[in-house]
C-alpha cells in the first residue's frame, strides 16, 4: 500500500522543478496496483506431473507443453514427481508461488481418490488449489475372462447372482477397485476383490482364469479385448469412448447412474490470480480442441475434455465426495 505521506514527499520535488514530470508518473504508477503486477509469463512454465513417464497423462502433458509454449512465448519444463500417489506432487505445487508459473498436472488418484485412501494428506485437493480446467477423461472397460458364460453386462450379473462369493475381480488401482464396488453395490452381487500391485498383473491373472473381472483403463484392455484373449463388456463413463465407441455405457448396459472414470486435469497453486487462471484456461482449452490432440489422446484411450475452471472445482468437488462414498461402502480403511 502507498501512503499519502509518500505520495506528498514525491510530489514537492515535483512542484519545484517543471522537468520532473517523469517523477509524477513514477509516482502514480507506484499507487496503482495494477501497475505493480507482474506480467505473465514472465519465465519459463513448470508442468509437474503426478504420474511417472510413459503414460498417458504423461503424453498428454508433453504434448500440451509443446503447444503452451508456442501459444505463451516462453519454455514449459514437464517434471514428473510420481511418489507417494502423487502426493509429492501435489505438495510441490500447493506450496509454490501463486502466479501461474508453476502447474500441476493431477489425475483422479491425487484430486479424488487420496482423500479417501490415504491417512493425514497433507494438501486439500480443494482449498490449496485453483482450477484450470479438466483436460481429459479415461473410461475404464468392464472385462471379463473368456470362459465366463456372459455376453453382456445383464448376463454377466445374472452369472454372478447365480455364484454369489465365487467372482473374483482385479484390485491393482483404486479406480479398479472402486469401479469394481459401485457395480457390486448398483446390481446387488456378491464378488471378492483380489488385490494387485498393477491392472497389468491383474489383466495377467484375468487371462489365465485366476480372476474372472476387471475393469482396466482403455489403453490397456483394448489390444486384448481385440485379439479376443479378453471379453470388453461396457466402458465406465457416461457417453462411449472415442476410443471403443462400439461398447456401451454401463448406463446403456441397464446400471442406472453407473459413472466411476479417470480424469486429467491442470491446477494453479490457491491463490493465484483470476486473470492468470482465466488465460491458462483459454490456451489449454484451444489447445484440447485441435484434431491432431484429440486424435492422439483417442489412441490413448483418453476423450479431451476441457471445462472451465469453475467446472473444474465443482468436478473435483463431486468427485472425492463419490470416491469417499465408495470407499466407506466397501469398508476401505485409508492407510
Amino acid at each position: 500500500m502507498i501512503h499519502s505521506a509518500s505520495l506528498k514527499s514525491c510530489a514537492a520535488p515535483i512542484r519545484r522543478r517543471a522537468a520532473a514530470g517523469g517523477l509524477v508518473a513514477a509516482c502514480i504508477a507506484l499507487a496503482s496496483p495494477v501497475a505493480a503486477q507482474e506480467a505473465f509469463p514472465s519465465r519459463p512454465l513448470r508442468l509437474i506431473v503426478s504420474v511417472g513417464a510413459g503414460g498417458a497423462t504423461d503424453v498428454l502433458t508433453r504434448t500440451m507443453g509443446e503447444r503452451l509454449s508456442r501459444l505463451l512465448g516462453v519454455n514449459v519444463l514437464v517434471e514428473n514427481q510420481p511418489a507417494g500417489s502423487g502426493v509429492v506432487a501435489a505438495q510441490a505445487v500447493a506450496r509454490a508461488a501463486p502466479d501461474g508459473h508453476t502447474l500441476l498436472i493431477g489425475t483422479n488418484t491425487t484430486h479424488a481418490g487420496n482423500a479417501s485412501f490415504l491417512k493425514n494428506l497433507p494438501y486439500d485437493p480443494v482449498n490449496d488449489f485453483e482450477p484450470i480446467s479438466r483436460m481429459g477423461i479415461a473410461a475404464l472397460v468392464l472385462s471379463l475372462n473368456s470362459a465366463v458364460p456372459a455376453a453382456n453386462v445383464q448376463e454377466f450379473i445374472a452369472h454372478a447372482k447365480a455364484n454369489p462369493g465365487r467372482i473374483g475381480f482385479g484390485s491393482g488401482t483404486g479406480s479398479a477397485r472402486l469401479a469394481s464396488e459401485m457395480l457390486k453395490a448398483r446390481a446387488g452381487i456378491d464378488i471378492l476383490s483380489v488385490p494387485y500391485k498393477s491392472n497389468a498383473q491383474a489383466l495377467t491373472d484375468l487371462r489365465g482364469g485366476q480372476i474372472q473381472m476387471l475393469f482396466g483403463d482403455i489403453a490397456l484392455m483394448l489390444p486384448h479385448i481385440r485379439s479376443g484373449a479378453v471379453k470388453g463388456l461396457a466402458v465406465s463413463s457416461a457417453r462411449r469412448s472415442a476410443t471403443m465407441p462400439e461398447l456401451p455405457t454401463m448406463q446403456e448396459a441397464g446400471v442406472a447412474g453407473y459413472e466411476l472414470v479417470g480424469f486429467i486435469a491442470a491446477f494453479a497453486p490457491a491463490k493465484t490470480p483470476e486473470a492468470v487462471v482465466r488465460r491458462l484456461s483459454e490456451e489449454i482449452n484451444r489447445i484440447l480442441r485441435e484434431k491432431e490432440v484429440v486424435d492422439r489422446l483417442v489412441a490413448l484411450g483418453v476423450d479431451a475434455a476441457p471445462t472451465t475452471p469453475a467446472e473444474l472445482r465443482e468436478w473435483v468437488i463431486n468427485e472425492t465426495r463419490k470416491w469417499r462414498d465408495l470407499a466407506r461402502g466397501a469398508g476401505i480403511q485409508p492407510e
